[in-house]
């Protein structure tokens, strides 16, 4: 409490206690000059200004926390792709605020494919020198990076461009350029055969995380495709319990600092009007 508040306090305490005998509080207050007065009044409004900054400080703190549950990937429409066909490369759990980056590193050297807020990089046409490595970049996050192959081979490996969860069904798919019909299909980890489908399709059950690995597949036909990782997420990564609890104290915390906020906030304007009211 500044000391000019303690004045009015002071005067208006005397003032009380003499106003049973008729005694006037004039000469209480009389030693504040109309200057304190605006002095007065500049302290409170410039501290009420800051306690209501606190308080949107940390709702916006909040929105952050929320936003931390997800994570930050980068989201292609594949990770391999036919020669002279399109490619669209989003982002995903970034802050909209800041918006984000889509890099790429092709042949040793970086360079940006987009910026911006809700931006897709896209690359039409695309040829065999638009393979890389791509990621996204924002807010001071970057997001896992994934290997992208354009080829002018006859056949591509279809495969999940996002991360899957430990316990989850993954399709597989051989594609080839040049006929729509299915064809008998071989599919390889790590260089390794691990099946034959006559329907160029092929499930991997319940995958957990030794299925992560590079895989291709071919048609004896056509050839073979190049090879994509394939990312698994452990249960405790794929679910961000830890993340949800530490919001979970977070808000209650936020919640009882956005009360007291909120209390002195008004303590703050009652004792503003009640001073002014006093003097008039």
């Amino acid at each position: 409490m500044t000391q000019l508040q303690q004045k009015f306090i002071f005067a208006s305490t005397l003032s009380d206690s003499h106003r049973g005998r008729g005694r006037s509080n004039l000469h209480f207050t009389s030693t504040l000059s109309q200057a304190d007065v605006q002095s007065v009044i500049m302290e409170d409004t410039a501290l009420c200004i800051r306690l209501l900054r606190n308080v949107l400080l940390v709702a916006q703190f909040h929105l952050h926390c929320a936003q931390d549950v997800f994570f930050a990937q980068i989201v292609p429409s594949r990770l391999q792709l036919f020669e002279h066909s399109a490619l669209y490369i989003n982002c995903e759990g970034f802050n909209t605020s800041t918006g984000w980056t889509v890099l790429r590193k092709t042949k040793g050297k970086v360079s940006t494919c987009v910026s911006g807020w809700s931006s897709i990089c896209t690359i039409k046409p695309a040829f065999l020198s638009d393979s890389g490595e791509y990621w996204c970049e924002g807010g001071g996050e970057r997001s896992n990076a994934v290997n992208i192959t354009v080829t002018d081979g006859a056949v591509i490996l279809e495969s999940p461009v996002l991360p899957v969860m430990e316990g989850g069904n993954v399709t597989l798919r051989c594609q080839t350029k040049m006929t729509s019909s299915a064809h008998t299909a071989d599919f390889f980890k790590d260089g390794r055969h691990i099946g034959t489908s006559t329907t160029e399709e092929m499930i991997i059950g319940r995958v957990s995380t030794s299925d992560e690995g590079l895989y291709s597949c071919s048609i004896s036909e056509f050839g073979e495709s190049p090879q994509s990782w394939l990312t698994v997420r452990a249960l405790y990564r794929a679910t961000p319990q830890s993340s949800n609890q530490s919001c979970q104290i977070y808000r209650l915390l936020r919640t009882v600092f956005i009360i007291v906020m909120l209390v002195l906030l008004l303590v703050e304007v009652g004792l503003l009007h009640w001073g002014k009211h006093r003097l008039t």
